[in-house]
């Protein structure tokens, strides 16, 4: 779930309150929201919305962000280290020409850097989000997850191939980067340390939609959780499978895991691969021996799981209505309403909300 709004005007604490009310009466019990923009680290109110949302009930908050704020403001650093929300943050890659043509500005990548290791120093988790763009930056999908994979405060690392809403380059709509194309130059970037076959997809969304993996860190291994669980077993409704015939505990973990919901980085996911991974292996005794994450104590757990993620949001060129109703990732308005990502950014509703809040804005 995201509360995002574009060129209007600045929430307020009223509008947070109202629209994580109605998230809570819709959802139940809400597993994740994420506070989006524009750069919602410029708004002042920000760790009151984190606050707000979690007494809410809600239980993981990520706060997507561009990272400069956070490389220098230590008052801002100070709050979201005694709230824990998961800085969604975005990296393109390292190449000065990769930010800007994405970004428009190529001095980015040291202050970046810097935001990671502030962000570790603070124990707050990130997740590097990378948009891909062919001919731009889809050289350096092993280089992000490489990097990702050695700094103490990046969890996950989440792939979007571009897409075309609101302000973005001009491409040609035959020539862009799909999900098989973000995993095949993963594997070939990485040697094969992460494979096509490594991924599944996420159930509860059209499986064209989001492709998901862990790995199991010790030392220098990386062990892809797919290489020890038959995930897409478990997770395979639609061949016809006798579901019985799998341990329900372990079906029951892995659902929690490929969720839209599933809360990268948490000590909550890294308790579930734990599950997952020893409830096969009891099925197999030898299956035990030099098992990652065996020596570790739930206690650390989350830093020995490690989250690659794929994600292809749809535009103008690729909108399927199908996908929408399927679709796991909503945008809340400021009227309740819950709409699909893809159809708030490609059919019109991120204009009307804009329209309305300017409207509410310039009203005396």
């Amino acid at each position: 779930m995201e509360l995002c709004r574009c060129s209007s005007r600045p929430w307020s604490g009223t509008d947070v309150r109202t629209t994580a009310a109605s998230f809570v009466a819709a959802e139940g019990t809400p597993e994740v929201v994420q506070l989006s923009g524009g750069e919602p680290t410029l708004h002042p109110l920000l760790p009151d919305f984190v606050a707000m949302a979690q007494d809410r009930g809600i239980r993981h908050v990520m706060i997507n962000s561009n990272g400069l704020r956070l490389a220098h403001d230590d008052r801002l650093l100070s709050r979201l280290a005694d709230l824990k929300p998961t800085v969604y943050l975005q990296f393109d890659g390292f190449d000065p020409v990769t930010n800007l043509a994405l970004r428009g500005r190529q001095d980015l990548v040291e202050t970046k850097l810097k935001t990671l290791d502030r962000l570790a120093e603070a124990d707050v988790r990130a997740v590097l989000v990378a948009a891909i763009e062919r001919g731009v930056n889809d050289h350096e999908i092993g280089a992000i997850v490489d990097f990702g994979l050695r700094n103490p405060a990046v969890f996950g690392v989440n792939f979007q191939p571009a897409f075309r809403a609101q302000r973005h380059l001009a491409m040609d709509p035959m020539n862009r980067m799909t999900i098989p194309d973000v995993l095949k130059s993963l594997e070939l970037q990485t040697a094969g340390r992460f494979r096509m076959d490594d991924f599944v997809p996420v159930p509860c969304c059209m499986p064209t939609c989001n492709f998901v993996t862990y790995a199991l860190l010790s030392g220098d291994e990386v062990t892809p959780i797919t290489r020890l669980v038959d995930v897409e077993g478990h997770l395979d409704y639609l061949k016809n499978r006798t579901l019985a015939t799998f341990d329900q505990e372990i079906l029951a973990t892995l659902e929690r895991l490929w969720s839209s919901s599933a809360p990268v980085g948490s000590d909550v996911s890294a308790g579930d691969v734990h599950r997952a991974v020893n409830g096969a292996a009891s099925r197999c005794p030898a299956c035990h021996v030099g098992l990652p994450l065996s020596s570790h104590g739930s206690t650390d757990l989350a830093r020995h799981v490690f989250m690659v993620n794929t994600r292809d949001f749809m535009d103008p060129w690729t909108f399927n209505v199908k996908n929408v109703m399927k679709c796991c990732v909503e945008f809340i308005i400021p009227d309740g309403r819950l709409i699909p990502f893809c159809a708030y950014n490609s059919v019109g509703y991120r204009e009307q909300v804009t329209a309305q809040l300017n409207r509410v804005a310039r009203t005396p």
